[in-house]
């Protein structure tokens, strides 16, 4: 999966913690691999989202996204659940 960086996202990370910003690598790498890894628990977004898609980094911190193409995202944002609102 070839991913791309929206500003927001690349401003939000720069926000977070060290520890999360190397788990955050550690799951984009398998994302890359395998999108819908269980341990990653991507899923739909509803309401005004509806048309993106989140996965999971740890228990707090999310990777808020949208499918380009088949082979192709856009990172929105990264943090914690309220990347949502």
């Amino acid at each position: 999966m070839d991913v791309e960086y929206s500003r927001r996202f690349l401003k939000s990370a720069s926000n977070l913690p060290k520890s999360t910003i190397r788990q955050a690598e550690e799951k984009e790498s398998l994302f890359r691999k395998e999108p819908f890894h269980s341990s990653l628990r991507t899923h739909k977004l509803h309401g005004k989202d509806k048309d993106s898609w989140a996965f999971s980094i740890n228990v707090r911190y999310r990777i808020k996204f949208i499918f380009l193409s088949k082979t192709r995202v856009l990172f929105l944002d990264i943090g914690l659940h309220d990347i949502y609102s």
